[in-house]
């Protein structure tokens, strides 16, 4: 496809888009050509600024040519190699490169190739842990409202995004889920992390009393949920919830998929709210989105304690074709190399503050019932249209991608997360064309 094919040329009736209205969508495409920077270029030529880092995942921007170089490196050296048995050393390379930027002592790394394998790994390695220390009654998982944790069957049931499950009928038995965080009504319009809610941390007290702390192997959660349209934890609730976990010998896991890399002005959410998990699953800005990859952050007292039984036992019965590819690795390596070298794990602090007043900035704008931020993200919320929640939402994303503004939909709210490179003109530009948007909309 050359960079100005129109899209109506296309033939769109084999691809079934995921996540998407294929019907709807295929009757106007919105279609991305090549992307450089900060921005993408359409199928007719024309720039839009992403304000979303794709899908939460290009944290350091398009068309980083180190990232390219790299893999076309490792594809012409080595392009697959076994981590079953076998193993290449890019593999532990990057492990260990990981391992320098975690939070201490969360340093053992399992490589997966998505946020979704990422969670049902950190489910499986939770079950497997308590087995190991003979807790093998703890076989409950806690989800919370409102999070989501991948497409996989264990992150969909500890997931609490309802549309997500309502279509299969089914979900893992034993799992139930904590309240969610959000409360308009007392925390509309906060600035960073809402004053009201820690103790809604306490109904994991609820769980424990309802089923029995000795059934429960873990709890997961977002720390700032983003597939629901950036939800802020109050002030405390994190830690209020950590204290919970060590009282009743549950493990906590830190959905990390979008908050890891820099997102919010720290290498992980973990380090920015000073609460450390036992497991944190990532992928997205792992490799600056080029190659899937992710992995799972695991404490030394959750890995040390599988490595028991005769030294050639497998350990942990689990794994993928492609853990740790050496591509992936290749590419992760490069991109830590960009953060590194940029300093774009800590950069988004220098901009929050900015960000935080240039989102408030829409505070008034017609329909619009809540912002809020934290780091560099930020969500814009607009009430419903009587025909149909979505609808709304879905006339100003399309107005956005048409006045050149990516950004992603959530029903009525509207989330965005633009690349750590990211400047004030930048903020300024996609504040303003949101804005304008949402008049014209209303």
């Amino acid at each position: 496809m050359t960079l100005h094919q129109k899209p109506n040329t296309l033939q769109t009736d084999s691809f079934w888009m995921p996540f998407t209205a294929n019907r709807q969508f295929k009757k106007a495409p919105r279609l991305f050509a090549s992307a450089e920077g900060m921005h993408y270029t359409t199928v007719d030529g024309r720039k839009v600024i992403d304000g979303s880092a794709g899908l939460w995942c290009v944290n350091a921007g398009h068309g980083r040519r180190q990232i390219a170089a790299a893999v076309e490196r490792q594809l012409m050296n080595l392009d697959f190699a076994p981590s079953f048995n076998m193993g290449h050393p890019l593999a532990f390379d990057f492990a260990e490169r990981l391992a320098e930027i975690a939070p201490k002592g969360i340093d053992r790394i399992f490589f997966t190739n998505s946020g979704s394998e990422s969670v049902d790994t950190a489910l499986k390695i939770a079950l497997a842990y308590q087995r190991a220390i003979g807790q093998g009654t703890r076989t409950r998982l806690i989800g919370r409202e409102r999070g989501y944790h991948g497409v996989g069957f264990g992150g969909m049931s500890v997931g609490g995004m309802v549309a997500n499950r309502r279509a299969f009928a089914t979900h893992l038995p034993g799992v139930d889920h904590i309240r969610h965080t959000h409360d308009l009504a007392r925390n509309a319009f906060a600035k960073d992390q809402p004053a009201h809610g820690a103790e809604l941390a306490d109904d994991l007290e609820r769980m424990v009393a309802l089923h029995g702390a000795d059934t429960i192997a873990a709890v997961i959660v977002e720390p700032v949920p983003g597939s629901t349209a950036v939800l802020p934890p109050p002030q405390g609730y994190l830690k209020r919830l950590r204290e919970i976990c060590d009282k009743h010998g549950i493990l906590l896991i830190f959905d990390e998929v979008i908050t890891g890399f820099g997102r919010l002005g720290a290498p992980f959410a973990a380090n920015y709210f000073g609460v450390a998990p036992d497991m944190m699953t990532t992928a997205k800005g792992i490799t600056n989105g080029t190659v899937p990859c992710g992995a799972v952050f695991a404490s030394r007292k959750i890995h040390d304690g599988l490595m028991t039984g005769p030294e050639g036992t497998i350990e942990l019965f689990h794994g993928y074709t492609y853990s740790a590819h050496p591509v992936a690795c290749a590419a992760g390596l490069a991109t830590l190399d960009i953060y590194k070298d940029e300093g774009l794990l800590t950069r988004g602090a220098t901009l929050a503050e900015y960000w935080r007043d240039a989102l408030h900035s829409l505070k008034g704008l017609p329909n619009v019932i809540d912002i809020r931020n934290l780091g560099l993200m930020g969500a814009v919320e607009l009430s419903p249209r009587n025909d149909g929640v979505g609808a709304r939402g879905y006339d100003v994303m399309v107005d956005c991608f048409n006045r050149g503004l990516y950004l992603r939909m959530s029903g009525d709210s509207f989330a965005m997360s633009p690349p750590l490179i990211v400047e004030k003109s930048h903020i300024d530009d996609m504040v303003s064309i949101l804005g304008d948007a949402i008049k014209r909309v209303a």
